[in-house]
């Protein structure tokens, strides 16, 4: 508790308290006015506030209004010359540790801050102690919020969300859709002296463009058809806390201005109003796509993109770091057991393999939507590879066609690819019993594209295997697949 904020508008009584701070060991910083001292509290965290109550322009009881609205940790001490104990009185209810009367000794300033200290320790200790109580012990190293991860580079990006929470830093998180940008963003505020305030998410791609600039920075009445009333944008309505703004590469090039000019001046302008606003707002900013390409190509402002990449986070795929998946399955189930009031134990090794060596191409999401599937078409404690969806039966069910190559040591890509795709036709004819419309939708090409390939491997179904076996009883050669059969010919025996 070493930082300090000395807010009052005489310079005499601002550079005397500076200099006992420092003596004492403290960290000073002087302000003049109320609208300078909220500009420093938006840069940094100061453990003890001191102002004045009454100067020009606004009060000190509006400083202990906005302490208290952004939710800030810190202690604030006000000080009066006015011999009025009213006044102080009033502040401490709104939020304010104590009060000095003007003038004041320099012991009795040094003995409260030490009392402050004391209490704001306690105050602390017991906080720890409540998460605690409620994790059931500290947040272990692999947890973050709703995150949970044992990868070594998703460990890293966890210490870094931690060390950087406490400040108001703008963060840009990149990575593919469903890896979970959303939840650093919300990881981000719930770790910092700002989670009691609010978090709002907004989707830049989401909103038509008509109507995506009343709503981040809202609007006076009569701005525009339909404006009946003034409106607050997601802006002010997140004064005080954090602002996650995703797919940020979305928005167009003359909002990125006025974003400019929010992360740069704290000010915004609604729509219509000659006014500028002050807001106190942490952005968090999220885009799956390559803003520095953006850049280069000229969709994106350099100095926007420079000015939100402060810190930059990225989110790697769930293929790349498969170690996880485990652990995730895990977590998801004990939720949705919980929220469906089943008790499913597990899933069976066949199954975790499949789901292991998947490539998530939705990532977490995809993951998460599956296991949900799973869990409520599963058949007894267990999710088996039945339960799991067709796309992750073919392609991740194991097949020697697939796995390795051939004894001769042919190493040809070429051909590796046109013996993988074989293998699945098959298995995909296999699973639908020959059935090669729903086939081709497993494999996702066309109908047409499946008769062809049918065709080029010599592949005969099951249906055509049991007609070949009727075929075989009666002494018959089996028509081939691969040659059209002519209307009104018959195959005899040779």
């Amino acid at each position: 508790m070493r930082r300090v904020l000395v807010v009052d508008d005489e310079e005499n009584l601002r550079h005397m308290l500076q200099t006992l701070l420092k003596r004492e060991g403290y960290e000073p910083v002087g302000v003049a006015s109320v609208d300078s001292a909220l500009r420093e509290l938006g840069n940094l965290p100061y453990d003890i506030i001191i102002t004045d109550l009454r100067m020009p322009g606004r009060s000190g009881m509006e400083l202990v209004d906005e302490v208290r609205r952004r939710n800030l940790d810190a202690t604030v001490v006000v000080m009066t010359a006015f011999g009025s104990k009213d006044v102080a009185l009033e502040a401490m209810k709104r939020g304010a540790y104590d009060y000095l009367s003007k003038p004041f000794e320099a012991d009795e300033l040094i003995l409260l801050l030490r009392k402050a200290e004391e209490r704001e320790r306690l105050v602390r200790e017991n906080r720890s102690l409540a998460r605690q109580v409620r994790s059931g012990g500290e947040e272990p190293e692999g947890s973050l919020g709703d995150f949970v991860a044992c990868s070594p580079q998703m460990l890293e990006l966890f210490r870094t969300v931690r060390k950087i929470s406490e400040f108001k830093t703008t963060v840009l998180v990149d990575g593919e859709s469903g890896t979970g940008k959303e939840l650093v963003a919300r990881a981000i505020h719930s770790s910092s002296p700002r989670a009691r305030a609010a978090f709002i998410a907004v989707n830049c791609g989401a909103i038509p463009m008509n109507l995506l600039e009343s709503e981040l920075f809202g609007h006076r009445k009569g701005a525009f058809t339909d404006a009946n009333r003034d409106r607050k944008g997601l802006f002010e309505e997140a004064s005080g806390g954090t602002l996650f703004l995703d797919e940020i590469g979305e928005l167009p090039l003359n909002l990125q201005v006025k974003l400019l000019r929010v992360l740069q001046e704290g000010e915004i302008r609604r729509l219509g109003d000659s006014q500028d606003t002050k807001v106190d707002v942490r952005v968090v900013a999220a885009t799956a796509r390559d803003l520095a390409e953006e850049v280069r190509r000229g969709a994106f402002r350099e100095d926007l993109y420079y000015r939100l990449n402060v810190f930059a986070l990225h989110l790697p795929p769930l293929r790349d770091r498969r170690e996880d998946i485990p652990l995730l399955l895990e977590h998801f189930l004990a939720r949705m057991n919980a929220r469906m009031g089943l008790h499913i134990s597990g899933f069976t090794a066949e199954a975790l393999g499949i789901l292991t060596a998947y490539d998530w191409p939705g990532n977490v999401r995809e993951l998460e939507n599956t296991v949900e599937r799973a869990i409520a078409l599963a058949e007894g404690s267990e999710i088996n590879v039945d339960s799991l969806p067709e796309r992750l039966r073919i392609v991740g069910s194991p097949t020697p066609a697939v796995e390795a190559a051939p004894e001769d040591g042919d190493l040809s890509i070429k051909r590796a690819s046109r013996r993988s795709e074989e293998a699945l036709i098959r298995r995909a004819l296999e699973r639908t019993k020959g059935n090669r419309t729903k086939a081709a939708e497993l494999l996702e090409i066309s109908h047409r594209a499946l008769l062809y390939k049918i065709r080029e491997y010599g592949i005969a179904s099951a249906r055509e295997t049991r007609d070949s076996d009727a075929y075989a009883n009666r002494g018959e050669q089996t028509p081939n697949p691969a040659t059209p059969i002519p209307a009104g010919s018959t195959w005899k025996a040779k």
